[in-house]
């Protein structure tokens, strides 16, 4: 018999019995499926059909959802644009302060978000050189799409930046020096060679960025109540109306991120398979 391979059960007394620690894992698996699910599915199934009927067919909930979509896909592309350069330096190259640099693009990850929406108003403020600045060019932050759209960008960005760079570091550098060596330039070596063997870590990175910026609250409501997100509805109808005209705008929002994550898992590196 091959040493490498292992049973998960055992005969003991004639009779096969399961080990103990796939016995832990099959118990921790069903309590945290249920911790995920039932809350959720809880969510989804109490409002009646009409009522949610009712909700996605309000001007006002499709303008919010689509104002969601809108800044997360703005932040998105402005991660894409300026990410992909600094996530392929952070794989490709070697310098002192590198680990710095790296917990610096984690950071956004870790604070409360309600600081950072604290944070970048006090930087767009009049009385800061940095917003008297954006103040000369007439830029707002403070209850404007441009103030979500910086907000978004900076709870996503780490996500893209993150799936990205394990992009970069999977491709063998070999790659690119050969064609280096053949005469193309940079340029020419990442659209030709980078690019296609790591388009599907940046896609991956783009929707965990909208992802994250569509469900972001604490720090949008500080920025920009208005103009309204969804999740921002979610809370101004729950605390106005109650549960009943909050949960069909909720489920709305699930949905959403439901589809988010199934093209994750769609879009996702296939591992190899090890024999």
């Amino acid at each position: 018999m091959n040493a490498s391979l292992h049973n998960s059960t055992q005969k003991t007394g004639g009779r096969l019995a399961m080990d103990p620690f796939w016995g832990l894992a099959l118990a921790a698996t069903t309590v945290i499926t249920a911790f995920i699910l039932l809350p959720l599915v809880e969510m989804v199934v109490q409002p009646s059909l009409q009522d949610l009927v009712d909700s996605w067919r309000d001007p006002d909930v499709l303008r919010a959802i689509g104002m969601s979509l809108y800044t997360a896909g703005a932040a998105a592309l402005i991660s894409l644009i300026f990410g992909t350069p600094f996530a392929y330096l952070l794989a490709r190259k070697s310098f002192p302060g590198k680990r710095l640099v790296e917990s610096v693009v984690d950071l956004p990850i870790m604070i409360p978000h309600p600081v950072v929406g604290i944070a970048l108003l006090s930087l767009a403020g009049r009385h800061h050189w940095f917003g008297r600045i954006l103040e000369a060019f007439n830029i707002q932050i403070m209850g404007t799409v441009t103030g979500i759209v910086s907000v978004l960008t900076f709870v996503g960005l780490p996500f893209y930046i993150n799936a990205v760079k394990t992009g970069f570091e999977s491709i063998p550098p070999r790659l690119e020096t050969v064609s280096r060596s053949l005469g193309a330039s940079f340029s020419a070596t990442f659209v030709r060679v980078t690019f296609p063997l790591a388009w599907r870590s940046m896609l991956v990175g783009l929707i965990m960025c909208m992802a994250r910026a569509v469900s972001e609250f604490g720090a949008v409501v500080i920025v920009a109540y208005h103009p309204m997100v969804a999740s921002v509805m979610i809370y101004e109808r729950f605390t106005a109306y109650g549960l009943k005209y909050s949960q069909p705008v909720a489920v709305g929002l699930i949905l959403v991120c439901l589809v988010f994550f199934l093209l994750l898992r769609w879009v996702s590196p296939r591992k190899a398979s090890v024999l």
